[in-house]
């Protein structure tokens, strides 16, 4: 049984940009499956008309399962919101090397067997949407971020490698690039940076970053809503021509004309004393 509405799944949708994307969309018209680890917090979105979906990216059986029941419930997937991803900063030095891979598990590996499992479906219609959330700190890195800014670093190019291989099949792939968003990323990447360097050698960048681009009272205050991403992925998803990136948010336009214009040592300079 084929589905008469468009198909949506929503990764990382129980709080912030996953949760307002799964609504929006929802409203628009999809039937919603809105993913996460955290079930409690998926069933907020149940009054909403989203398909609570329990999701670990760190689970083969659990992506399996997730893909195998939405093509036995609606014999379709039309868009795919890879929006799941989560930074723990900290000195490259310090940062275990259990957690830098862990990260890359979930911002990218978990990521990217998702769209191995979803494909078929879209192919065997002739049609579909992937948007990956990825960031501005995919294209801007910043000190005490290196395994966050890696791991999106990378996103991008599989995103770019991606959408060139599935276009002859009319699947589309797009890449949105927040900048600060108000949403629960900076209160746990501090925590993480803090856990990390909070003491010895690198525990006055810490201090720095809490009071530059993690400080609750300065940039993350003045932080874009997370209303406004998800306004953004319902355009491009209805689009037949999306652009291939979207960057949006506080501060999005200024890091990724700053990384156009500006020498790496200049670059350096600047996003030092903002970022840590």
């Amino acid at each position: 049984m084929t589905s008469p509405q468009p198909v949506a799944l929503v990764t990382g949708a129980s709080s912030g940009i996953g949760a307002a994307t799964a609504r929006r969309l929802a409203a628009a018209g999809y039937l919603v499956y809105g993913a996460a680890r955290r079930a409690e917090r998926l069933e907020e979105l149940r009054g909403d008309g989203v398909v609570p979906l329990v999701l670990d990216l760190l689970d083969e059986g659990s992506l399996t399962s997730a893909v195998t029941r939405i093509r036995e419930d609606t014999g379709r997937l039309d868009l795919l919101v890879n929006n799941a991803g989560y930074g723990a900063f900290g000195a490259v030095e310090d940062v275990p090397m259990e957690e830098a891979r862990r990260q890359f598990e979930v911002n990218l590996f978990g990521l990217a067997r998702l769209v191995q499992l979803s494909l078929p479906m879209m192919r065997s219609h002739g049609t579909g949407t992937i948007i990956n959330v990825s960031s501005v700190a995919g294209r801007v890195a910043g000190p005490l971020g290196g395994w966050y800014h890696a791991t999106k670093f990378a996103l991008e190019g599989f995103s770019d490698s991606l959408r060139q291989e599935v276009a002859p099949f009319g699947i589309r792939v797009v890449v949105v690039q927040p900048g600060a968003i108000r949403t629960e990323w900076g209160a746990n990447a501090l925590v993480a940076a803090r856990s990390a360097s909070g003491e010895g050698h690198y525990s006055h960048r810490v201090e720095r970053l809490a009071r530059g681009i993690l400080n609750p009272d300065g940039v993350q205050r003045r932080a874009s809503g997370p209303e406004l991403i998800a306004r953004v992925i319902e355009r491009a998803a209805g689009s037949p021509r999306p652009r291939t990136r979207y960057a949006l948010g506080h501060l999005a336009w200024a890091g990724l004309f700053g990384r156009r214009m500006l020498s790496d040592r200049l670059l350096d300079q600047i996003t030092g004393r903002v970022m840590g």
